[in-house]
């Protein structure tokens, strides 16, 4: 059962150093035959594979904002018209502070967003310009008072930690103001240094003065205590909410549910396959208007790699995996399948096995992907 659909949105006004996500200069870009594209892609998927309703949209990018006004109302047109919605759908568009106007907002919120999700990354302006943000931290200040203005109350931010430069007492600055901006959800990631990248390319001739590892351990250790302190919970390795305001599109993908994904480069799981888009926007459009999905790549998943995926995707959530909902998915059971994996996590203290739950105990939450690496390739 689909309960979950993502769009992307690939256009921004300005590429950040860090970024290699699937994002364009939006200038002199073919915007417009882009939304119509993604409008038919919506169609036909949808003809092939009709779902009653969705709990949670999610519209990603690149900067879904930086549409102008009337291609934002009519891609907002376009995905009601095509996507149903449940009575307590989430339904979330990501900004970034600075170039969301009142206008745009007020847009959203006519269309049904119910969630604003901000990439704020730092608190720090000299900071924001050397990883390339054009934003400042008035310009968050500014937007997240019209953003509440406007009536939404499920606001979510983006911090990023271990930035170039950055020290623990610039980040714990940064998480105090984050506090005082009195919104329910929070994410914090320690900055990934891909390549084709501005930073990669910086750090291949040692011009990237990045914190290391042991700082930014203790930055971790810094956000889930903060977290914790002020009343937030962390439900995920990464994300921090108040009850009730946890993402339900983020837990989509954790849970190793289906989910649609419609846009250029954008992955979907449905009906046992995962499928990649095609990443350029001519590509893309090319293969819509000649009235094909847009599939660069397709993956049958097979059993082994369902089990090991609903291993290592639900031990980023804080609760874990649930044993006896594992046997119930799969007619196995997790603690023999997994018996030398778990007997060697559990003896490191990265893993606890109790109350019918296998989850990250806190040491194993700052060691995590060594721990999800162990579950690749046991089943097979």
């Amino acid at each position: 059962m689909i309960k979950a659909a993502y769009l992307h949105i690939p256009f921004c006004e300005h590429i950040c150093h860090y970024c290699d996500f699937n994002k364009v200069f939006l200038k002199g870009q073919p915007v417009d035959e882009y939304l119509l594209a993604l409008d038919r892609e919506m169609q036909m998927t949808l003809a092939q594979y009709p779902v009653k309703e969705l709990d949670t949209i999610f519209v990603g990018g690149g900067t879904p904002t930086s549409l102008n006004e009337k291609q934002l109302e009519r891609f907002c047109e376009s995905i009601n018209r095509h996507l149903l919605k449940s009575s307590d759908v989430e339904f979330t568009f990501e900004a970034n502070p600075g170039d969301l106007s009142k206008e745009k907002l007020q847009i959203l919120k006519d269309a049904g967003v119910n969630r604003i999700s901000l990439g704020v990354q730092t608190f720090n302006d000299e900071l924001l310009k050397k990883i390339g943000r054009v934003h400042r931290a008035e310009d968050v200040y500014r937007t997240i008072d019209d953003v509440k203005k406007t009536g939404f109350q499920n606001i979510s931010i983006d911090l990023i930690y271990s930035l170039p430069e950055q020290t623990l007492e610039d980040f714990q600055a940064s998480l105090h103001t984050a506090f005082s901006l009195d919104i329910p959800h929070y994410s914090a990631y320690s900055l990934i240094i891909e390549p084709k990248t501005v930073f990669y390319n910086l750090m291949k001739k040692g011009r990237l003065p990045v914190p290391g590892e042991d700082i930014e351990a203790q930055m971790y250790e810094m956000v889930m205590e903060a977290m914790e302190k002020h009343g937030f919970k962390q439900y995920e390795i990464s994300n921090f909410a108040k009850p009730g305001f946890e993402s339900k599109h983020n837990l989509t993908y954790w849970d190793n549910e289906n989910y649609f994904g419609f846009g250029a480069g954008a992955h979907s799981y449905v009906d046992g396959f995962r499928r990649s888009n095609y990443g350029p926007l001519k590509k893309y459009m090319d293969q819509i208007n000649s009235g094909k999905l847009p599939f660069i790549e397709e993956h049958q998943v097979t059993l082994a790699e369902q089990m090991e995926e609903e291993m290592f995707l639900g031990l980023r959530k804080t609760e874990g995996v649930s044993i006896s909902s594992f046997k119930i998915k799969f007619d196995r059971d997790p603690e023999q399948l997994f018996k030398q994996e778990l007997a060697d996590l559990t003896s490191r203290l990265l893993l606890n096995v109790q109350d019918g739950r296998i989850y990250l105990t806190k040491k194993g939450r700052l060691l995590g992907n060594e721990v999800f690496q162990s579950f690749l390739g046991v089943c097979n």
